[in-house]
């Protein structure tokens, strides 16, 4: 057997937005890993959204596709704001905007220092694969800005009445708090039913994420993907 080919597989078929790909069937999986190989091609991308799956891998691996078990969800009604975050955001200590600026948030993503992961796990591969999801409307960031500079922000897929987080940072103590907050309260306000966290972190579950079965999770996500997408003034500035 030949080995897998080191990120994207330039062989695997370009998939567009419109493609489909099934992954393994659920019924399958008995573990976090679902598949290897492939590409980062939008098509690829969104299918695997689409079924509960996302490409984690390190540098110099192949691509990884994932679905965790179990999964970690953030829900409307646990949605917490601690007092000190409402007086940051009351106060307006940061400036918060919606996709002004995804490639300055991705790329401050891509350049957290993360401790025991042998680096990031945003390559130039993934930069440039979700910058390219940004420009067709499906990967969205929200930034916080203080004094004119960026100061931390999120990212993250938006697909019907489901948003799949998927990286923050911070250069100032709580700019990343107050981006995915802010961006938290106008999603769940536009109707979205719940925030994919992906894996279990201290920091989100303070900010009222858990844990929830894989099945139950897909099952879950299945009633909310095929609904009306969130549109109008989701990402407005007003």
């Amino acid at each position: 057997m030949q080995p897998f080919h080191p990120g994207p597989d330039p062989d695997f078929p370009y998939l567009n937005e419109n493609d489909y790909y099934p992954f393994p069937d659920p019924e399958t999986w008995n573990d976090d890993i679902i598949a290897i190989g492939g590409n980062l091609s939008p098509g690829m991308l969104i299918s695997a959204y689409e079924q509960g799956i996302f490409p984690w891998y390190n540098e110099g691996d192949p691509v990884i596709w994932q679905s965790p078990d179990p999964r970690f969800v953030l829900f409307p009604e646990k949605l917490h704001v601690s007092l000190s975050m409402r007086k940051i955001l009351k106060t307006k200590t940061f400036n918060i905007t919606f996709d002004a600026d995804f490639s300055g948030v991705i790329n401050g993503c891509a350049q957290v220092e993360r401790p025991n992961q042998g680096g990031t796990w945003i390559s130039n591969d993934i930069i440039e694969a979700y910058t390219e999801l940004h420009r067709l409307g499906w990967a969205h960031s929200a930034e916080a800005w203080q004094d004119g500079e960026l100061a931390g922000g999120c990212y993250g897929i938006l697909m019907g009445r489901a948003f799949f987080g998927e990286s923050m940072f911070a250069k100032k103590s709580n700019a990343s708090k107050a981006a995915f907050l802010t961006l938290a309260e106008k999603l769940f306000e536009s109707g979205a039913a719940f925030i994919d966290c992906q894996s279990p972190t201290k920091h989100l579950a303070s900010l009222g994420g858990e844990v929830m079965p894989r099945r139950e999770f897909l099952s879950l996500l299945r009633n909310c993907i095929h609904q009306c997408r969130i549109q109008g003034a989701l990402y407005s500035n007003e």
